[in-house]
C-alpha cells in the first residue's frame, strides 16, 4: 500500500483537481478514497508493466460523478438564524403604517392636523397653505414645526420607528 501510495498519489491528485474543478479538499478527498478501495480490492496488485493508474482512474472519476449527484440531489445546508432577519415583500406593511399615521394624525390638534394636511398631504408650499387656511405664513411656519414635534412623539408612542 505504501510503495502504490508513493507512485500513484501525486498523478491521482492532479486527475482530481482536474475533475473537481480545482477544489483541492475535495480532490484530496476523492483520492484518499480512491486509494482506500484499492486497498480493499485484495485482488488488484501492480504487475510488471502494468500500471494501476487506470483503474484507480477510472474509480475516482466515478467518485466524483457520484458526489456531483450527491449534491445536486439535496439542497445546500443553510443556517437558518439569519433567514429570521432578512426582510420580506410584505403587501400589508404599507397599510398598517398608514393606518397607524391616520391614528396619529388625530391625536394631534385640528389646527396642527390641518397645517400638516396642507403641506405634506396637499404637497403645498407654506405661503400656499397659509393662503388656504387664511392664517399668516408664520403661524403655518410656527404649527408645522410644532405639529412634526407632535406627530413624532405620537407615532413612537404607536411604535413606529424612523
Amino acid at each position: 500500500m505504501e510503495r502504490m501510495y508513493r507512485q500513484y498519489a501525486v498523478p491521482l491528485l492532479s486527475f482530481c483537481l482536474k475533475h473537481t474543478g480545482g477544489d483541492r479538499q475535495w480532490a484530496e478527498d476523492v483520492v484518499q478514497e480512491t486509494l482506500l478501495r484499492a486497498w480493499r480490492n485484495t485482488g488488484l496488485q501492480d504487475g510488471e508493466g502494468k500500471s494501476l493508474m487506470p483503474w484507480l482512474a477510472t474509480v475516482a472519476r466515478r467518485i466524483v460523478i457520484d458526489d456531483r449527484r450527491a449534491r445536486s440531489a439535496r439542497p445546500q445546508e443553510v443556517n437558518p438564524e439569519p433567514l429570521e432577519f432578512v426582510p420580506a415583500d410584505d403587501q400589508w406593511e404599507p397599510l398598517l403604517r398608514s393606518m397607524v399615521v391616520a391614528d396619529a394624525l388625530q391625536s394631534l390638534s385640528p389646527a396642527h392636523r390641518e397645517v400638516l394636511v396642507e403641506t405634506v398631504l396637499r404637497d403645498r408650499s407654506v405661503n400656499q397653505a397659509a393662503e388656504a387656511l387664511g392664517i399668516p405664513v408664520g403661524t403655518v411656519k410656527s404649527r408645522v414645526y410644532y405639529a412634526v414635534r407632535a406627530l413624532k412623539i405620537a407615532l413612537e408612542e404607536r411604535g413606529v420607528e424612523r
